[in-house]
């Protein structure tokens, strides 16, 4: 054992001396000093089977496989990453005197999976050896055998899967992105985790300088610059694998700290833009009042019959939908909403249970001009609404085509509304009594 453990000291000594020791899992945005602190040599990728699935392409889902603690490899690696609890309760013991280990001396230390051992009386340990120092530790589980454990996707605490980071880093660094969130990290702290949050614009392009490690739950810290060379952060998880969280808590708040949560890739789904670009450039307006993003990053109420110029169509990683970018014929300013171009077949016109998301359904091609209307006409039209004195013109714009008409000798004519039992009165000069 010892003449193993001065190989591995006299091996790092000579990697650090050559200059071939890997980037650090460390990185911060570029205000602040890095942290230096070597990689093993060995990134083989140790990531365990998953099923194949026969999909369009998703670039989370297939190149980072969740990896259940009932099918750990031997050779993974995780980097231990306590949080406040997790210092007063110490995660680890040494296997060679079974004494607990405090959490804050194994900060930052990476952790080389091992195996399992159950003993004849039921206890579990699920077993590492430390790549930094050389030494075998254990962690315990609490209760249950290993089964049991395992399948509750509870993991063990404080350690951050580095698989997800090596793979990360490999395939997005230089990567062009777009944000998806407007609240992103900036590093405060030299040595430590410090941070502040910053505002940034949504659907704003920046390229990846930086990829390491963020924390248990989030493992994978991607650091991106803006056009101006301004630098920000997000902690994503990836694969979810050991991040302690359930998927179904992936919501609110925490949506962010998933990658599509945060980013889009430049390319995601490039041809499929590729189809509808005929419409960049048109006008189209709202026949229905509708929820849409402004640049804020704020959901915000578009009224119908509202118009706009297209002027992106972007898709989506992994999904039907694609990004509308829009500006407001009328005021200038820029929404983005999320439209599919194709319904679904079995929910009778609907995406997914919503009709709006459906393009043909909300909106329809060409502007609305309000300026020969009387304002009263334009607010109601705006709100579905019929008044006195409108023009069939104005009925059929703010209520649609009606289901069915009756006239009657003297040309007066009725329209029927079935689906909201409304019924519009029109007098022989076809203005609403």
């Amino acid at each position: 054992m010892e003449i193993k453990k001065l190989a591995l000291i006299a091996l790092s000594c000579l990697m650090g001396m050559s200059g071939m020791a890997q980037e650090s899992y460390f990185v911060k945005t570029k205000n602040v000093k890095k942290t230096v602190v070597k990689q093993n040599e060995d990134n083989s990728d140790t990531a365990g089977e998953a099923e194949e699935e026969e999909s369009a392409p998703d670039f989370v889902r297939d190149n980072f496989k969740f990896q259940s603690l009932c099918n750990w490899k031997e050779g993974m690696k995780f980097m231990v990453m306590p949080e406040k609890y997790d210092l007063i309760v110490n995660t680890f013991s040494d296997a060679s005197n079974n004494k607990e280990v405090s959490s804050g001396k194994l900060q930052h230390k990476i952790m080389i999976y091992k195996n399992h051992t159950e003993t004849a009386e039921g206890i579990t340990y699920i077993n590492f050896v430390c790549q930094d120092d050389g030494k075998a530790y254990y962690y315990r589980v609490p209760n249950g055998s290993f089964e049991d454990y395992c399948y509750n996707k509870m993991g063990v605490p404080t350690l951050a899967y580095l698989g997800d980071v090596d793979i990360a880093r490999t395939l997005l660094m230089g990567k062009t992105l777009y944000t998806k969130t407007t609240l992103f990290r900036e590093d405060t702290d030299d040595m430590g985790e410090g941070y502040r949050e910053v505002k940034v614009p949504l659907n704003e392009e920046v390229k990846v300088v930086a990829v390491g490690v963020g924390s248990r739950k989030f493992p994978v810290k991607i650091i991106v610059a803006d056009k101006n060379g301004r630098e920000f952060y997000q902690n994503v998880a990836m694969s979810k694998t050991n991040c302690g969280l359930r998927d179904d808590e992936f919501i609110m708040d925490n949506t962010k700290f998933t990658f599509y949560g945060s980013f889009e890739l430049a390319d995601a789904n490039e041809t499929s833009a590729k189809q509808y670009a005929s419409y960049i450039g048109k006008n189209y307006y709202t026949r229905y009042r509708t929820q849409m993003t402004n640049e804020k990053g704020e959901k915000v109420t578009v009224m119908r019959l509202s118009s706009f110029i297209i002027n992106a169509v972007k898709g989506m990683n992994g999904t039907k939908y694609m990004k509308l970018t829009l500006k407001s014929l009328k005021t200038g300013e820029v929404f983005y909403k999320d439209v599919a171009f194709e319904h679904d077949d079995n929910v009778a016109g609907d995406i997914d249970g919503h009709r709006e998301d459906y393009f043909n359904y909300l909106f329809q091609k060409g502007s609305v001009d309000f300026s020969k209307y009387p304002a009263s006409h334009v607010t109601a039209m705006q709100q579905g609404k019929a008044i006195k004195g409108m023009t069939k013109e104005c009925v059929k714009m703010a209520k649609g085509s009606p289901t069915r008409t009756v006239k009657d000798r003297n040309g007066r004519e009725d329209w029927i509304y079935a689906r909201e039992g409304v019924v519009v009165k029109f007098d022989k000069n076809g203005k609403v009594m």
